[in-house]
């Protein structure tokens, strides 16, 4: 019996102990815990705080041993300690035998308390071991951590960790073996990352070098990347490869043909200005003639830069040209005032080696009074001449009488406006008319296009309407340039004689400046001409033309003669287009007014000569259901206006002028020839 209560007596205490470890654990961790954070504060905070955690341990590890020693009383114990404990066992020793035999008489398991108290104990010891190791594992992390690195952050991953770190971080109290597929995923992850990256700024790249046709910054930016892969050399040929490739692959680009045909007019201008001369070459020539164009080819050769008068452009010249010289008879060739002679007498004098003598004269020596001179001004031109308008008389005295200036009209903001009750007030007074017949006579202004409606709501009316003067609209002086300042008083000519006019100017424009393949002009000497002066005047009579009566032939041997001469001043102004971008600049924003609307080249070539008809690349047509400008467009597409509209390339067709009698053969042999 004594035996028995040993026993028992023994487990109680061996019970308490294992209890006692597992506070020892407890405080082992809150001292580890407190530890680490002395180390952190120790670095950020104050020493203050460090002498308070040391204090807090020594507290933790009087305890510690309190409890070390009560445990050790326990198992070495004393008679009445043994005497209590063995009175208490005794009594929970019978209820158990009685709990027991119940639970044997069942007859399925006979349980021992004191193998289950045994088995608890070990289970308990297990536990406190695993959470021992676990504890080691967490502080050694721990240690190789760096103290003053806030863990509660999230770390920023850009590529440069080393893989895996993202998962040990996220992951501390985990098994080693889950987190060895973590690594390979972060790797592809980068490596996806970096190559859609890639990838991407290199299609950026390569867009924006085709739509702006530049080669030099991909140049540098090619130059730039091979330069950070020469580190890796596993790169370098690869590098090698794909660099020949991009080359090739950007070697043919159409719009580099405009770049070099225009650098080759560049080369033969200066070779023309090359050499530099006081005097003066004048040669005269006439429409159609065959030995100007030889003699013009030669004097090229020689880098002789000349003045061209023709004598079908300017009659009056071929009275002075008899009177100098005793004959009509053309080409002839004046330096300065000496007369050289025709083709034939240029040839003699090259053979000779005399030519060379009387260029040395012109480098040297100005022309004297006597010499003939270039054409003048306004000279022999029918732009400036005419009966005067005296509607446009009175509209300009009324636009500077009427108050012109911003003005909100439905919720909307309009520049350069004036009310149409102050426009009545005026012709009221000025006109000595009664208000309604005051509001007619504005509504046949209307007509005659010298102001129109902001909004295109009706033609004029009185009251607070706003109108806007042609040549104040904001498109009208920020896009077009055939607009004089001002108004024209002169009284509109009829679309047959402009045309007519601009199809003889043309011509004689396109056999004196045009080169050898009739494709290319000498921009330069097109640009200081008079006759490229007098064909500004002659467009700037356009505004107020009158267009919709005119029949089809006539509309389409206008618009074509006007849309050649259209993109050479195009080119003129804006230079040629470098890309895709600035190409549709040219053609979408350089504009004319005529007759009372605004049209590019584009709108020319696609709304009005394909019969309204989409543009490439475009969602709509060019003129809406209610835009004026459709009653002008022809009835149907005509496909054979590319064989005769230029832009300014060298694969273009042949410039030439059409006339309205044999538009549809001329258009056929255009496109034979091409």
């Amino acid at each position: 019996m004594e035996n028995q209560q040993l026993v028992e007596t023994n487990g109680a205490s061996s019970q308490t102990v294992e209890n006692l470890r597992v506070d020892d654990l407890a405080i082992d961790q809150d001292k580890q815990s407190k530890e680490a954070k002395a180390e952190n504060i120790g670095h950020d905070g104050p020493e203050d705080k460090l002498d308070d955690i040391s204090d807090e341990i020594n507290d933790v590890e009087d305890v510690r041993s309190k409890r070390v020693d009560e445990s050790r009383d326990l198992q070495s114990g004393t008679q009445p300690e043994n005497l209590e404990t063995k009175s208490e066992t005794e009594v929970s020793t019978d209820r158990q035998e009685d709990s027991g035999d119940k639970m044997g008489a069942g007859g399925d398991f006979e349980p021992k308390i004191q193998e289950a108290n045994l088995d608890d104990n070990s289970g308990q010891s297990d536990l406190a071991k695993e959470v021992d190791d676990r504890e080691s594992t967490q502080m050694e992390d721990k240690t190789d951590e760096i103290p003053s690195e806030d863990h509660n952050l999230e770390p920023v991953f850009d590529g440069t960790e080393v893989p895996g770190m993202e998962a040990n971080r996220s992951m501390s109290g985990r098994r080693l073996d889950v987190d060895q597929d973590s690594p390979g995923v972060v790797e592809k992850a980068v490596a996806l990352k970096n190559f859609v990256k890639e990838k991407s700024a290199v299609a950026v790249s390569t867009m924006m070098r085709r739509l702006s046709g530049k080669r030099d910054e991909g140049a540098v930016d090619n130059a730039d990347d091979e330069a950070k892969d020469v580190s890796d050399p596993a790169k370098i040929g690869e590098t090698k490869v794909v660099s020949e490739k991009t080359v090739e692959k950007f070697d043919w680009n159409p719009l580099n043909y405009i770049k070099k045909s225009s650098d080759d007019v560049g080369n033969k201008t200066e070779q023309r200005d090359s050499i530099a001369m006081k005097g003066r070459i004048i040669l005269y020539t006439k429409l159609g003639c065959q030995e100007s164009k030889e003699i013009r080819l030669f004097l090229r050769m020689k880098r002789l830069r000349y003045v061209e008068i023709n004598i079908d452009v300017y009659p009056s010249r071929k009275m002075e040209l008899e009177k100098i010289s005793g004959s009509t008879s053309v080409p002839k060739v004046y330096f300065n005032e000496i007369l050289i002679g025709g083709l034939s007498e240029l040839k003699t004098l090259d053979e000779s080696g005399k030519l060379d003598e009387k260029v040395d004269f012109l480098i040297t020596e100005a022309p004297l009074f006597e010499a003939p001179a270039p054409p003048l001004s306004g000279e022999d031109g029918v732009s400036s001449s005419g009966p005067i308008d005296e509607m446009a008389i009175i509209v300009r005295k009324m636009k500077e009488s009427i108050a012109v200036k911003d003005r909100l009209y439905k919720m909307r903001r309009f520049n350069n406006c004036f009310l149409g009750s102050e426009a009545i007030n005026f012709l009221s007074e000025d006109q000595y008319l009664e208000r309604p017949e005051a509001v007619e006579f504005a509504r046949k202004l209307a007509g005659k296009l010298f102001f129109r409606h902001v909004l295109d709501e009706n033609l004029f009316e009185d009251g607070n309407h706003v109108y806007r003067f042609l040549d104040d609209d904001p498109i009208v002086v920020s896009q077009c340039h055939n607009i004089p300042r001002g108004i024209i008083t002169l009284k509109p000519k009829p679309l047959t004689e402009i045309a007519s006019r601009l199809r003889f100017l043309s011509r004689a424009m396109f056999e004196a400046y045009a080169y050898e393949d009739g494709r290319r002009v000498d921009y330069i000497s097109i640009h200081g001409s008079e006759e490229f002066a007098r064909y500004l005047r002659i467009v700037e009579e356009l505004q107020r033309v009158e267009i919709s009566d005119s029949s089809r032939e006539e509309k389409l041997a206008f618009f074509i003669n006007l849309y050649n001469m259209m993109a050479i001043h195009a080119i003129l102004v804006l230079g040629h287009p470098d890309g895709a971008l600035e190409r549709r600049k040219l053609f979408g924003e350089f504009k004319y007014v005529i007759s009372g609307s605004t049209y590019s080249l584009s709108a020319i070539q696609n709304g009005i000569l394909r019969g309204n008809q989409r543009p490439p690349y475009n969602l709509k047509k060019p003129f809406g259901a209610k835009d004026k400008r459709s009653t002008v467009a022809l009835p149907y597409p005509e496909p054979l206006i590319h064989f005769a509209l230029v832009y300014g390339t060298r694969s273009g067709p042949t410039l030439r002028c059409y006339s309205p009698g044999n538009i549809d053969e001329e258009l056929l042999d255009a496109a034979r020839n091409f």
